[in-house]
């Protein structure tokens, strides 16, 4: 009576295609062995993925974990029908909130969510993973890829990441370090990143543009390609500037943008004043407060305005720290310093002019 009742139905027909998920996982193998690293202890399809941190180097370790996503610059992915850099936004936007503490990353695992399993889509997106692993130095040990029709618009998908790094006790960025006078540089991003893209998409819409057309601040590049372009990745450089010492503090510029991050490291009493003139205003970011008519503070306070990471030093060091950084691939740039301030926050001198100019 029961099998008469279901009528022979299968995981398939619910939507569910289980050998597709089974392709995908032999597609990925290969591209997460590739970001293997000392201490890890297990291969990929297990129920669980173990790390050895004594393996990895570490004595008097303290963990540091977190999880992100990408926001709806998977929206532009999606209707631009590009997928391959995702990935590395969605790694990224992990591993440089763990650096800001003076973490290493060292694992990181990833969710798939969508309503109909693409297999290709499915490998370009893991592929970013495996590339921003890379570029992070940490290993991609494992992850959930979950087929939930009815859930998502039939080529939605989301995704969400989850980092695990390291650091010794000893070497714990609190912000309990920076002090007045301390020195401010800014790391370039390298577009957008991953934040704002609710309002990006809005200024495209009032634009009237499509995906595929120019990019106007892009000459000879459409539009999809150059909004996709991934977030900075600056591990490699911040660690390498946190060893040589003088580091007092790091912000990652995220979500609320230049001017709710850098408050997030300063210790009460303390603030920050910035010199807009001090860099240049990057053309995508020009072109967004212009065709949005987005004014100067609201756009230092959702985009990095082309400074991803800022890194405050003793005043003593910012040369020698400069220079470390540029060696390990960053555009620095003397952004500002910390002063004494009982409101604390965040001032930009020169915006409106500079920026302008600039855009």
């Amino acid at each position: 009576m029961m099998e008469e009742a279901i009528n022979g139905l299968n995981y398939k027909d619910a939507g569910v295609d289980i050998d597709a998920g089974e392709a995908l996982v032999e597609a990925i193998k290969p591209l997460a062995r590739s970001t293997s690293r000392d201490g890890v202890a297990s291969g990929l399809g297990g129920f669980g993925a173990m790390f050895d941190l004594k393996a990895a180097g570490f004595r008097d370790p303290v963990l540091v974990a977190g999880t992100d996503g990408v926001g709806t610059k998977l929206k532009v992915a999606i209707e631009a029908e590009k997928h391959d850099t995702v990935g590395i936004d969605l790694v990224a936007m992990c591993v440089n909130d763990l650096v800001v503490q003076g973490a290493e990353p060292l694992f990181f695992l990833d969710y798939f969510a969508t309503a109909k399993l693409d297999v290709k889509a499915g490998t370009e997106i893991v592929s970013g993973i495996a590339e921003g692993c890379r570029r992070a130095g940490c290993a991609l040990i494992g992850g959930e890829t979950a087929e939930m029709p009815g859930m998502y618009a039939r080529d939605d998908y989301d995704l969400a990441g989850f980092c695990v790094g390291a650091v010794e006790r000893a070497d714990i960025l609190d912000g309990t370090k920076v002090g007045a006078g301390d020195v401010i540089l800014g790391l370039a991003s390298s577009g957008l990143h991953s934040n704002g893209f609710s309002l990006v998409r809005r200024v495209v819409e009032h634009a009237g543009l499509d995906y595929s057309a120019e990019a106007p601040f892009q000459p000879g590049q459409n539009l999809g390609e150059a909004l996709l372009e991934p977030t900075r990745i600056y591990v490699k450089s911040c660690l390498a500037a946190i060893a040589a010492g003088g580091v007092h503090g790091l912000a990652h510029i995220t979500g609320g943008g230049l001017l709710e991050n850098i408050p997030r490291v300063l210790p009460d009493g303390l603030g920050a004043d910035l010199n807009g003139a001090a860099w240049t205003l990057p053309p995508v970011f020009g072109w967004l407060g212009k065709a949005g008519g987005i004014v100067e503070l609201e756009m230092a306070r959702t985009f990095n305005c082309g400074i991803g990471m800022a890194v405050i030093v003793a005043a003593e060091r910012a040369d020698e720290l400069s220079n470390i950084l540029k060696e390990n691939g960053e555009i620095v740039k003397t952004i500002g310093h910390v002063v004494t301030r009982d409101k604390g926050g965040v001032d930009i001198t020169n915006i409106e002019n500079a920026w302008q100019n600039n855009s």
